[in-house]
């Protein structure tokens, strides 16, 4: 009988490779937006709260707006246990809501696994922003078309792998939980429509989610060595294809003149 213990730990370790390749990503443009201070983010659909805590208890000035009233009493109860509940503020609502919801521009906005789920991500990207000040940081995270693919052609599940790929907004069908997994140049499209201009794109992760499970029982060395493959191949432009994820790191144009 498989180990149900073993399995947990895989998915730690899949899940903490993600976790760190997001801090690894994130950290450099909040403490750029921040200069000499802290940032102030908002967290998008950022639910219970978990990145959003991270960063403050880095110092940063963090509302997290999410539709779910019981996300976020989860998020009060993790700011409150970490010490940080004057520097993270919930707010019920969604992208339409957000210039409402806030008083001041946004330094640095987070958006992951949000644009799969809405009804409409070029409004959604609009408003976003609308509320980040000339020069704001988004950093985007989206599920991948061909990464998911790769994914279930790697696990054998051939026929969902084809579904991925013939639909045209890259689902398995109706019961798929995501409305869609976008492509890198659709992802491009509506952040350059939004007036977001693209300064980095990073895989997350690229070959974590592909090794054979074996290869997270092997211990610490053969883990650390996935974890610096895994920072290698987020920036490959030939393996971004296979990532399930992509960061995008964008800024809010000048207005011009």
């Amino acid at each position: 009988m498989p180990d149900p213990h073993a399995r947990r730990d895989r998915r730690s370790t899949r899940a903490g490779l993600r976790e760190a390749a997001l801090d690894r990503l994130i950290e450099p443009l909040l403490t750029d937006a921040g200069g000499a201070g802290p940032a102030f983010v908002v967290d998008l659909g950022g639910g219970a709260g978990t990145l959003s805590v991270r960063l403050a208890e880095h110092g940063h000035d963090v509302v997290v707006v999410d539709p779910s009233p019981d996300a976020l009493a989860a998020l009060d109860r993790r700011a409150r246990e970490a010490g940080v509940a004057e520097r993270v503020r919930g707010h019920q609502g969604d992208a339409r809501q957000l210039a409402g919801l806030l008083d001041r521009p946004v330094d640095v906005l987070l958006c992951h696994d949000v644009l799969e789920l809405v009804d409409d991500p070029a409004a959604t990207l609009l408003d976003v922003a609308a509320v980040l000040r000339p020069g704001g940081v988004l950093s985007l995270l989206t599920a991948q078309r061909s990464g998911a693919a790769a994914l279930r052609a790697a696990a054998g599940r051939v026929e969902e792998a084809l579904a991925v790929l013939s639909h045209p907004d890259g689902c398995t069908g109706a019961d798929d939980p995501l409305l869609r997994r976008l492509d890198a140049a659709t992802t491009a499209e509506l952040l350059a429509a939004a007036g977001l201009d693209v300064v980095a794109v990073v895989g997350v992760p690229v070959l974590a989610d592909l090794v054979p499970e074996a290869v997270l029982d092997a211990g610490p060395r053969v883990r650390e060595a996935l974890r610096q493959l895994e920072a290698a191949a987020g920036e490959h432009p030939d393996l971004r294809g296979l990532a399930s994820h992509l960061h995008w790191h964008a800024v809010r144009r000048a207005p011009a003149g």
